[in-house]
């Protein structure tokens, strides 16, 4: 498998790509968030991003910006979230990334007396990013939510998507599945019904109730289970570690926990 960080897009991004290839990391996953990481930022760095990537021997994932609002009610708000998503798909195409990760909206204020509405208009906006994506040969991956974003969180709520856009992969967000959900159980359903649809994993602990963000092993996610469901569809492939700490070498040690679990799967 191939193993990734991500950046926190408070700092700027070269001094994060260096942190994280200084960790051994196989690639980048470049979270496309302001301030230091919009799609602006990045199109004035492409140069040098792409020379250090080189001389880093790094790869790129890249992770399409996360607190926009393509479900929104206000048509003008929906409406620049999704411009803003396809504008930075175009620069993320011209960084030559293995795959893109699309993070759904949530469906929250007045949305939630509406959600059929909500979602209709979310799946409208997939369908502008899933066709710009193809356009530009771009690998999207779609990751499934957790609870209180109230879409996209159970197995079935891919189906109608899936089969709408037959090119859409899924991130495999272990984070995300464990909460509200009774032992690994949604995580495990997931890889279960989606064998060909996995091209992605975000791997992160909790304890079941919140997205913490915690190192592999401080939490309550079966990882050894997970991990060995994943290997038993042939997944080898791309794990970026959210791991959220001032501490980086919690990454480190996430990733080696993984792989130790993985080959011995």
């Amino acid at each position: 498998m191939l193993y990734g960080a991500m950046n926190f897009p408070v700092r700027p991004i070269l001094h994060e790509l260096e942190t994280i290839s200084s960790l051994g990391f196989d690639y980048l996953e470049l979270t496309m968030d302001p301030p230091q990481a919009h799609h602006t930022m990045i199109r004035r760095q492409e140069d040098v991003l792409l020379k250090t990537l080189e001389k880093s021997n790094m790869q790129l994932v890249c992770h399409l910006p996360t607190f926009l609002s393509t479900a929104d009610l206000t048509d003008s708000l929906r409406e620049t979230s999704v411009r803003e998503t396809l504008e930075s798909l175009e620069v993320a195409a011209s960084l030559r990334p293995l795959k893109i990760v699309l993070h759904p909206s949530y469906i929250v204020g007045l949305s939630v007396f509406v959600v059929d509405k909500a979602r209709k208009y979310a799946l409208q906006s997939l369908a502008a990013i899933v066709e710009k994506a193809d356009k530009l040969g771009l690998q999207l991956c779609i990751e499934n939510m957790f609870p209180r974003s109230r879409s996209l969180v159970q197995p079935e709520d891919f189906l109608e998507v899936f089969d709408k856009f037959p090119t859409l992969k899924l991130t495999l967000d272990t984070g995300h599945a464990h909460i509200g959900s009774s032992g690994d159980k949604r995580n495990l359903e997931f890889v279960e019904t989606f064998v060909d649809r996995i091209a992605h994993v975000h791997a992160s602990d909790n304890f079941g109730k919140e997205d913490n963000h915690l190192p592999v092993g401080a939490g309550t996610i079966d990882f050894q289970r997970i991990i060995k469901a994943l290997i038993g569809i042939g997944y080898d492939d791309t794990v970026t570690f959210e791991i959220f700490s001032r501490d980086r070498d919690y990454l480190r040690i996430s990733r080696e926990k993984f792989a130790a679990m993985a080959a011995n799967c």
